[in-house]
């Protein structure tokens, strides 16, 4: 399997898994019987920390949406480099960072995480595009 490849995977798996601690959340302030009741999803977390850990989720599949295909891409097209593997490793860690610092509220640092991921796309879209 190649870098690549490999990195998608673990975001994929670890994007996968950022529902587990909000809904866990709800379980433990709410109940089970009450946290499962509710089909509409309206019931309101008891922390804030839950309601953006829920939104770093969110932010981390808008966003595998447009990393999956470029890593795809480049993979299919034979485009790897050095640089492409590391782009890809670097944006893993970068969402792991954004999710922790998203849930426990640091605006700034988040925004920068969010840029550096972005940054990491735009390395993968630019070789599609032979600028790099």
């Amino acid at each position: 399997m190649s870098p690549m490849i490999a990195w998608l995977v673990l975001t994929i798996v670890f994007t996968g898994l950022l529902w587990v601690p909000y809904i866990l959340e709800l379980l433990v302030h709410h109940g089970p019987i009450n946290a499962l009741r509710d089909p509409d999803g309206a019931i309101v977390h008891g922390h804030a920390w839950a309601v953006r850990a829920k939104r770093a989720h969110y932010n981390a599949v808008e966003n595998l949406v447009l990393f999956a295909p470029l890593v795809l891409l480049v993979h299919a097209l034979k485009l790897e480099t050095p640089a492409t593997a590391t782009a890809a490793g670097a944006y893993f860690w970068f969402r792991v960072a954004h999710y922790g610092v998203y849930t426990l509220g640091l605006p700034f640092i988040r925004t920068v995480l969010f840029l550096a991921g972005f940054a990491c796309q735009a390395v993968l879209a630019l070789r599609l595009l032979a600028v790099l």
